[in-house]
């Protein structure tokens, strides 16, 4: 079967033989974002993940922020010392305040530092910043930092030294934060496709990003390695903060200095067109990448069967899950996943289900994310019975809600005006062991107040600030208010 016939008669004739690229679930990458304003939206059901996760973990563009400190026994004594020291300098570092030497304070603790204890202690606080903390943050971040690197055999590592910028970045400490890599460098360490990523997620925002690509295009410690090229290190990472322009720009950069596109060039190119609506070029460069004699990979079939879903294509979508199957690759949860959200997207909630029952077939159980999926698409429906049954079941076989699944739940709840309900799936969702987020309580509080219940509102608000979460968000929810 040719499985380019399936996009019709335009797409036929201009492909040979693939198409390209990832579709990043968590932001909306190919539906928009869908943001939680309780004007109707519903929130991205997938939060940080993507089917580009894989490669980027590979690459070193997202950190593992998993211990293993509790997996092994024979370990266990030295993480819990690791776990010992980390609180030691935290409990340190916390007293801070005018007068007090932390320095002193910190010697006298008689630790040996290690590059694990460093990054434990700099993770923790990068944990805890906020709108509120985020000066005090930095500032301590900084000083165990500068006292760690001072210590005897030790010598902070390139991870230490993006722990600390990361830090700095979040707290938005941005001149600190350039003169640490400028230390960096002078001091040898290569900067890395990481190095980078944290740079240009810093950076995007204040208009900067394209002076940041130039920098790097032109610096000899660029370290682009398992990257065929320094421009794939860097595209990839553009489109992760979704700069799909500043990819335009670049891919005609490294066109014009030579360099050959490969496969992961070409899904990095193709999702930018597609993202940008320019159906035109990302057509011609399907066609090119096919003569090029690339064959479709998994980020390439997930591409497939979302465009398919989304564009309400059930008995296509079909047919290519067989075809994947004949060229040797077994569809996975996350392509029946894509496909499923890409048939919500289009109002086919049928058609959901339909491959939702089919997963059994191809030996895929549904996991977390699917389930919110579909339990997403329901509650967009109206169909709130339906999204209800589907999460007892998901529960019934054994997969544990998160916090993207309970706010669809809530929001349907309340969309149907099942306000008590809703309040006890908030607290349901805390003895399960699932924090809520600040949309999770913006959109209850949303609700409550827009049907004139204040006082369960304010109650809400209450809980969430006594537990010391997103006080600094609290003139977000004021916004809300009913005028």
């Amino acid at each position: 079967m040719n499985y380019i016939s399936l996009f019709g008669p335009r797409v036929y004739h201009r492909f040979s033989c693939c198409v390209v690229v990832a579709r990043k679930l968590s932001d909306g990458c190919f539906g928009g974002n869908r943001g939680e304003n309780g004007d109707g939206s519903i929130e991205e059901p997938i939060s940080e993940s993507s089917d580009f996760d894989p490669i980027l973990k590979e690459y070193g563009l997202l950190e593992n922020e998993g211990h293993p400190r509790e997996q092994f026994s024979a370990r266990r004594s030295f993480f819990e010392n690791v776990r010992s020291c980390t609180i030691r300098v935290l409990e340190v570092l916390q007293q801070d305040e005018p007068g007090f030497d932390a320095k002193a304070a910190l010697d006298e603790l008689d630790i040996k530092v290690s590059g694990i204890i460093v990054r434990e202690v700099l993770f923790e606080i990068l944990k805890i910043v906020n709108y509120g903390n985020k000066m005090q943050c930095a500032k301590l971040g900084f000083k165990f930092f500068v006292w760690s690197g001072q210590q005897e055999n030790y010598k902070h590592t390139a991870d230490a030294y993006h722990l600390m910028m990361k830090i700095f970045a979040n707290c938005e400490e941005f001149k600190a934060m350039w003169r640490l890599l400028d230390e960096m460098i002078e001091k040898g360490y290569p900067t890395t496709a990481r190095t980078f990523n944290i740079l240009i997620c810093t950076c995007g925002q204040a208009g900067l990003a394209r002076k940041v690509v130039e920098r790097f295009i032109k610096s000899k410690t660029f370290n682009f390695r398992p990257f065929k090229h320094s421009y794939n290190a860097i595209l990839l990472s553009l489109l992760v903060v979704k700069q799909y322009k500043l990819i335009e720009w670049l891919y005609q950069q490294m066109l014009a200095e030579g360099y050959s596109q490969d496969i992961l060039t070409y899904n990095i190119m193709m999702c930018a067109k597609y993202r940008l609506g320019k159906l035109d070029q990302f057509h011609r460069l399907l066609d090119e990448m096919g003569r090029s004699g690339f064959s479709p990979d998994f980020h390439t079939y997930n591409l497939l069967l979302h465009v398919l879903g989304k564009g309400d294509k059930p008995l296509a979508a079909l047919n290519l899950l067989n075809h994947m199957k004949e060229e040797g690759f077994d569809p996975r949860v996350l392509h029946f996943t894509t496909l499923i959200d890409g048939l919500s997207r289009a109002g086919n909630m049928e058609g959901c289900k339909y491959f939702f029952d089919e997963m059994i077939k191809y030996d895929c159980l549904p996991d977390v994310v699917c389930y919110t999926v579909m339990i997403t698409g329901y509650i967009v429906a109206g169909e709130l019975e339906k999204a209800l049954e589907l999460f007892d079941v998901m529960v019934t076989d054994g997969q544990l809600p998160n916090v993207f699944t309970y706010n669809s739940i809530i929001r349907g709840l309340c969309m149907a005006g099942k306000f008590e309900e809703a309040c006890s799936m908030l607290k349901e969702m805390e003895s399960r062991g699932v924090n809520p987020n600040f949309t999770v309580y913006s959109t209850l509080v949303s609700y409550l107040r827009n049907a004139g219940k204040l006082s369960e509102a304010h109650e809400v608000i209450r809980q969430m600030v006594e537990k010391g979460q997103y006080a600094h968000l609290l003139s977000n929810l004021k916004r809300h208010r009913r005028c």
